[in-house]
């Protein structure tokens, strides 16, 4: 399945609609920040390392028309648009990470006329684009070693294709063992209230051949208790320093419950989605959704009474000692994480 989930096309910025998915395919090109913006929040483009690609990209289309006659005045609507896209969805580090890459190539090159500095903004953001294909496959390769021949894998939300430029994370990590002619099989968690397990994920897997079974969120304890489980891998949008991660909302449940059914709970993610600046999961900021998403099927019909209170957090953080180990794109991070993850990063 070849499919590109972000790209540069003809001054545009092409996206997959992902909230049209499974029913088909549909592209949307974004000519303006606040449609970027919306799409973002909407979801239509999701996923910590596509939104890194989507923040560099926004920031392009946001300052390519400036007309600033300084660098400092170019630099302030710099600032600004960064300051703009990154409110659309605090929790993904990949996405600031994306604005602090096209910050720092801007302040790199001072020196140099406006019009080159755009030029070279455009350049940094398709190099993330080809930076996170590169970086998911070497996820994927390691990770594979971690998967033996007849496992059954159990993830939650979508960290795959659709999550990446084009072949992901978590599921990355299938792809790549299955292209190892092992003889695995996926379980995949619906994912609540937003369902990306069930529309995104099965999609995925099916259509590139793999064995998927969908279940609702709350099977998976009675799965792993049938010992019908060997592994969970989970994709992350923030990890701390010291290994606290933050993921769907949900992902917690399933680590918890790996710890006491014994069963190995990996997270696989870039260098990108690690944020040192934080010291543990406490410091994450946790965005919450509009209640819209639980009490109504996808905004067009209410299930749920009418004017209930309703909490609605996208994520929740996994603490450091339910994880067995990292899956990155310099390689599997053991325990004891503040040290090892230090000492991978800060070569």
């Amino acid at each position: 399945m070849e499919i590109r989930t972000i790209a540069w096309v003809n001054n545009k910025i092409r996206i997959i609609d992902q909230t049209k998915l499974p029913q088909g395919i549909k592209y949307l090109d974004i000519k303006d920040l606040k449609t970027l913006w919306i799409a973002i929040k909407e979801l239509k483009v999701r996923g910590a390392p596509v939104l890194g690609a989507a923040a560099a990209l926004g920031s392009f289309v946001g300052i390519r028309y400036s007309r600033a006659a300084s660098f400092n005045r170019f630099m302030q609507e710099l600032e600004k648009v960064a300051k703009y896209i990154g409110s659309s969805r605090p929790t993904a580090r990949n996405l600031f990470w994306g604005l602090e890459r096209v910050k720092k190539i801007a302040l790199d090159n001072k020196g140099k006329p406006i019009r080159i500095i755009k030029s070279m903004i455009l350049k940094e953001a398709q190099a993330i684009i080809q930076d996170d294909r590169v970086s998911c496959r070497k996820i994927g390769s390691y990770g594979a070693r971690l998967v033996k021949d007849a496992d059954v894998i159990l993830t939650i939300c979508n960290a795959g294709i659709l999550a990446t430029i084009d072949y992901g994370t978590a599921l990355g990590v299938i792809y790549r063992a299955h292209q190892q002619r092992k003889n695995i099989k996926v379980y995949a968690c619906e994912t609540r209230p937003l369902l990306q397990g069930a529309r995104l994920t099965t999609w995925e897997l099916q259509k590139r051949g793999l064995d998927v079974t969908l279940i609702c969120d709350s099977m998976a304890a009675t799965l792993m208790r049938s010992g019908k489980i060997d592994k969970v891998i989970t994709g992350a949008d923030r990890i701390a320093a010291n290994g606290d991660s933050a993921n769907k909302i949900g992902t917690y449940n399933l680590a918890v419950l790996s710890r006491y059914h014994k069963i190995p709970f990996y997270v696989a993610a870039p260098a990108s989605s690690f944020d040192l600046s934080i010291k543990s999961g406490q410091g994450i900021t946790i965005e919450e959704r509009d209640p819209r998403e639980i009490t109504e099927l996808f905004f067009k019909k209410p299930i749920a009474v009418s004017g209930v209170k309703v909490f609605n957090p996208a994520f929740d953080v996994t603490d450091q000692g339910l994880i067995s180990a990292f899956i990155t794109d310099k390689g599997i991070i053991k325990p004891p994480y503040k040290k090892n993850i230090q000492k991978t990063f800060s070569k």
